[in-house]
């Protein structure tokens, strides 16, 4: 659903006009300029987002007929919208398929999973390209 659709959909429910809560729905979809189909939507769409939201426009809103609005409550009415429910941020990152280059740096998981390590020779992070090897 587009941003604006979202905004009018709050002024139906909380009162005020779209307009009193475009910048929430913008932010909530802004992660569309970067990645441009639903899976977007695992940046702030969960748990953990709407109280990223809360943190970044602050607990209430005050909408242009005066009334205190959660901001929680807008962004779960997003939420909702968008998928049906509101899923933890575990349930985002748990259903991330496991990429070799994820695992770089960590010896113990890519030896689990039988991924190529680094050796000596190679550098394991921009850090060690400025170092002398000891």
């Amino acid at each position: 659903m587009n941003p604006y659709h979202h905004a009018v959909n709050s002024a139906k429910k909380f009162g005020g006009i779209p307009e009193d809560y475009q910048p929430i729905h913008d932010w909530f979809d802004r992660s569309k300029a970067f990645y441009a189909d639903y899976r977007h939507r695992a940046l702030r769409h969960h748990a953990q987002g709407i109280f990223e939201c809360e943190k970044q426009f602050g607990p209430v809103l005050i909408n242009s007929h005066g009334k205190n609005v959660p901001t929680r409550f807008i962004g779960e009415q997003h939420v909702i919208e968008d998928l049906g429910h509101i899923p933890s941020l575990q349930d985002w990152l748990s259903n991330i398929q496991g990429q070799d280059w994820m695992h770089r740096g960590n010896a113990e998981t890519s030896a689990s999973t039988k991924i190529k390590t680094h050796t000596q020779s190679e550098p394991r992070s921009i850090h060690d390209l400025n170092t002398t090897p000891s």
